[in-house]
């Protein structure tokens, strides 16, 4: 069998780290860089060879990865005096799956077509669900229906309701031999199971760029996530990531208003996270993040908001939807304040702590 083409890897941290393994488990020779001498000493030990800087990967490989923290980073990996288009090939692909602000992708696929190479953005979330895209245009297929979805939800619930003694039973059980908590990582959307994700190769990509190397782009990324979809022109990957993000904000702060307010009313907040999750306003983060402490197992408001998505990474994504609103004339009342609210829990020392903690925040809000 022949051997595949190299694949570049830089940002080797706690996400790009293990989406570099994956490469490697499908038999993908990489060529890693990393900032942080420390980060490359296991995906080293695992076969990838490590370069200095991310030139030196550019002039060993034609397809590049990047994994990066901002927008600065970026703009540095890419055009700083030992970045990838210093030594970059003509005809190469490179992907960036950091969250940026998507003008500063469209920038890179600039700088790139100069030099005769091609950037895409894919930036990345955990999986919820798998759902079977062929393209953005394509029929959607019956598993991937929302009407669908919902009926699948009621069903499930339904079980779960006739179940409910029996599973109680059983985890007063376990939690007699082992941990109540199953691992943070394992709850979907954190950024705990993103990185679950990363290590199990289910990320979910959304990709933006020319439509043409969306096969080459696929290829590659299918070792690392289930699914990968196709956005559009460059920054579009990022527009996605940064609506879905703006809309997880809204709803955090939306769950929390609601259950203060309901316990304020005299509601038991399990009883009221019950009757949200089988009424019109369940959503994800009630039936599946709830941000009040003992409501559920598992999750941040368990654990006095330790891990999960950072505030402070929440206030950078957000920062993000305002400055593209701001550039685009767009109106986002809700998402705006979302991001004042967030600014200031950052200032208030919230900024370690998982962006649930926003029911923590309004209720502390209250005393003063």
């Amino acid at each position: 069998m022949a051997s595949k083409t190299p694949v570049g890897f830089i940002g080797l941290g706690n996400m790009g780290s293990h989406m570099a393994k994956n490469l490697l488990k499908h038999g993908y020779p990489v060529f890693a860089s990393d900032i942080f001498p420390e980060s490359c000493k296991e995906i080293q030990d695992l076969g990838a060879q490590v370069l200095d800087s991310p030139a030196e990967v550019a002039d060993r490989a034609d397809r590049i990865i990047t994994m990066l923290p901002s927008s600065p980073n970026v703009i540095e990996v890419y055009t700083g005096l030992k970045g990838i288009l210093k030594k970059v090939k003509k005809g190469s692909l490179l992907i960036d799956s950091s969250t940026i602000d998507p003008s500063v992708s469209k920038k890179m696929a600039k700088e790139a077509e100069k030099m005769g190479a091609v950037f895409m953005d894919a930036p990345v979330s955990g999986v919820c669900r798998t759902v079977n895209l062929a393209d953005v245009s394509g029929s959607v297929s019956p598993e991937a229906d929302p009407r669908y979805q919902r009926k699948l939800r009621q069903q499930k619930f339904q079980e779960q309701m006739a179940a409910k003694k029996q599973q109680e039973e059983e985890q007063q059980q376990r939690a007699q031999a082992e941990p109540t908590a199953p691992p943070f990582e394992q709850r979907p959307g954190s950024h705990q199971q993103s990185v679950g994700a990363a290590r199990s190769g289910k990320l979910t990509f959304m990709v933006g760029g020319v439509e043409e190397e969306f096969t080459a782009v696929q290829e590659l990324l299918t070792c690392m996530g289930t699914n990968v979809v196709y956005c559009g022109e460059v920054g579009t990957g990022q527009a996605a990531k940064i609506c879905n993000n703006m809309l997880l904000a809204i709803s955090m702060i939306g769950t929390a208003e609601t259950m203060n307010l309901g316990i304020r009313l005299g509601l038991d907040p399990k009883l009221l996270s019950k009757i949200l999750n089988m009424s019109s306003g369940r959503c994800w983060s009630s039936d599946t993040y709830n941000p009040v402490p003992g409501v559920m197992e598992g999750v941040p408001s368990a654990s006095n908001y330790q891990g999960g998505f950072g505030t402070t990474l929440m206030a950078k994504d957000l920062g993000l939807a305002q400055d593209t609103a701001t550039n685009t004339k767009t109106a986002i009342p809700l998402g705006s304040l979302s991001h004042q609210i967030y600014r200031v829990m950052c200032a208030r020392g919230f900024a370690q702590k998982d962006f649930s903690s926003v029911f923590q925040f309004l209720r502390e809000e209250e005393n003063q």
